[in-house]
């Protein structure tokens, strides 16, 4: 089972790095690349989107003709709730642990590291690569959009940031609208004086029977996630606050949905003669590929090569692919193997892990054209 990409992985997995608490993991990947003699460069977008790292960038340049590309990952995580020690059974990589592994997305770190390693060991043409390590992906894609894309020289990029089997090219992914509600109340004692109060939390629930949450249709969801309001069980409760999102690959059905949100809001708030505030917030906008596309194209010629059964899906989430199309560059999302992510039995498997490797070999070569 010993292979370089399972020993980086198991490294990197056992470093934690939720969301704004990359600092360690980032320094571990300064490090080895600063090993492969390379120079790369952190940005100072930590401070502007809380993180303890910034953006980390480092470019090779072209020996051969062809088309640049760039590799995008995110070092942080869904929060732990334990430590991660990885363990390999059976040839797959599992948290002891009752927490998250952190394939989601060491394990495409893991693969873009290795490759370049790879590529500066053998001596392997290129047709250019950039190498980008982003903040705060899990927590709405900030490090990748406080990065200065302009400094990416390739129009043509992956990342690897979808749990399924390798082999699936993701041609399309959601837009999203956050929601944040506020229902206002009036309080009053509960055993006393009732009748004087109005609470915000029973205008939240009358509000969330109103609308259609879960999946709406094919291309759309909706989702209430967090709620809290209140002071004390003996207080009618001033207030409520909702946290909510909607996405749909359609914008015109996003915007329907989020005014049907809206409208039991403002429904409910009435009924229970309370007020209600609203902030709505597009968090990352849709994207949709043609099977015809050069980076499309790529993809399938170096999964067929690498072996893997080409198939193409549409996602439900977003990844720090949506950010790079939104600015006119060609980023397509690809399953890595990753399995059950954002949970405690989450894993991948060591062939996975170097089929990656193998595929972002496949990837540069499809790329590049030699000279002559």
């Amino acid at each position: 089972m010993a292979s370089e990409a399972l020993d980086l992985f198991v490294e990197l997995a056992a470093i934690p790095s939720p969301s704004g608490e990359e600092r360690a993991v980032a320094d571990r990947v300064l490090a080895y690349l600063r090993d492969l003699g390379l120079e790369p460069d952190e940005d100072g977008t930590g401070p502007q989107v809380g993180s303890t790292m910034g953006n980390i960038y480092v470019a090779l340049s072209p020996t051969v003709e062809g088309e640049a590309l760039f590799f995008c990952a995110h070092l942080d995580t869904v929060p732990p709730v334990d430590a991660t020690e990885p363990v390999v059974e059976d040839g797959i990589v599992r948290n002891a642990r009752e927490a998250i592994l952190g394939g989601d997305n060491k394990a495409a770190v893991v693969a873009m590291l290795e490759a370049v390693r790879r590529v500066l060991a053998e001596g392997r043409p290129h047709a250019g690569i950039e190498l980008l390590f982003t903040s705060k992906e899990e927590v709405g894609l900030l490090g990748a959009y406080a990065f200065d894309h302009t400094r990416l020289l390739a129009r043509t990029g992956y990342v690897y940031d979808q749990a399924a089997a390798p082999g699936e090219i993701i041609l399309g992914a959601p837009s999203s609208n956050q929601i944040e509600i506020t229902f206002h109340g009036r309080a009053a004692h509960a055993g006393m004086f009732p009748e004087e109060g109005r609470s915000a939390i029973a205008a939240a629930g009358r509000a969330l029977a109103e609308m259609r949450l879960g999946r709406i249709d094919e291309e759309t969801t909706a989702n209430v996630g967090l709620i809290e309001g209140g002071t004390a069980a003996n207080i009618v409760p001033e207030w409520c606050s909702l946290l909510a999102e909607a996405r749909s690959h359609d914008e015109a059905k996003l915007a329907d949905l989020v005014q049907s949100m809206q409208d039991a809001l403002t429904f409910a708030a009435g009924v229970a003669e309370c007020d209600v505030e609203t902030k709505i917030r597009k968090t990352y906008r849709a994207y949709r590929f043609a099977e015809s596309d050069l980076a499309v194209r790529l993809a399938a010629t170096a999964l067929e090569r690498c072996g893997y059964p080409v198939t193409y899906a549409l996602s439900g989430g977003a990844a720090d692919a949506n950010v790079f199309n939104e600015r006119g560059l060609a980023c397509v999302n690809l399953a890595n193997g990753m399995t059950d992510i954002h949970t405690p039995d989450e894993s991948i498997s060591v062939a996975d892990l170097d089929g990656m490797v193998e595929l972002t070999l496949a990837l540069l070569d499809a790329a590049a054209q030699p000279a002559g």
